[in-house]
């Protein structure tokens, strides 16, 4: 039995997060129509502007509040959080590309309520998904990559028995667990620490069901995690 846990470690620094997971199993995500996809994501981009409120791009809300989050623990140097650097894309007039369904799902869904989305292959999973403080050693190959780039001891990160997942919550990803054509089985989450936007996170989440059931079928679990409910059964 497969768990994704929240451990104290996580809690200590972020006692009011919430995560917003979903598990969806047997979904179909070959791409059918790739332009109903990028039609998707455009509507969404369209919708993100209404986060730019202020001149200064690190001063709109939604990207300020992960910039102090990363401050309260180690990371990389640039480090940033997932939905900057989808805002950031979309400030600067630069199109989000389409990878398969069930990525270019989330990206719309956090493009549309500006929050960190993410997703992975649970079949690819080793043991228990945890996210937690790294302890430094974990092996880490990003996406893209093929050499190994282990998270800073302290660092916010998901990881399983064979290594790290994502680092920095969801700001990079792994190629050993990352979502492909092929995925029958993923686990999504949808990440909050800023406590006024719960309701949007449910919203989200629950947009983030509709739209991977109605494109993709299978079945789909939904949870949201928080400090006093932190771990959830993942089965497929």
């Amino acid at each position: 039995m497969t768990k994704f846990i929240v451990e104290k470690e996580f809690w200590d620094v972020f006692p009011d997060a919430k995560i917003g997971i979903l598990i969806c199993t047997g979904i179909d995500n070959n791409i059918k129509n790739e332009d109903e996809y990028k039609e998707l994501i455009g509507l969404a981009e369209k919708e993100a502007f209404k986060y730019f409120t202020e001149p200064e791009f690190s001063k709109n809300p939604v990207i300020k509040v992960w910039r102090e989050g990363f401050q309260k623990f180690k990371t990389k140097k640039g480090a940033r959080s997932s939905i900057e650097a989808l805002l950031k894309r979309v400030n600067g007039g630069n199109h989000i590309g389409s990878i398969n369904p069930l990525v270019d799902i989330y990206n719309s869904i956090s493009l549309k309520y500006g929050m960190p989305c993410g997703g992975e292959d649970i079949d690819t999973f080793d043991g228990d998904i945890k996210l937690t403080k790294a302890l430094g050693s974990e092996e880490f190959i990003p996406l893209g990559e093929n050499k190994n780039s282990s998270p800073y001891e302290g660092e916010i990160v998901y990881k399983d028995n064979a290594g790290a997942i994502c680092r920095c919550f969801n700001w990079r990803e792994s190629y050993r667990t990352m979502l492909t054509e092929n995925t029958v089985n993923s686990f999504m989450c949808i990440e909050m620490i800023d406590e006024t936007r719960y309701l949007d996170l449910e919203k989200a989440l629950d947009e983030l069901s509709n739209n991977i059931s109605v494109n993709l079928g299978g079945k789909i679990e939904k949870h949201i995690i928080h400090i006093n409910n932190s771990q959830v059964i993942i089965e497929k």
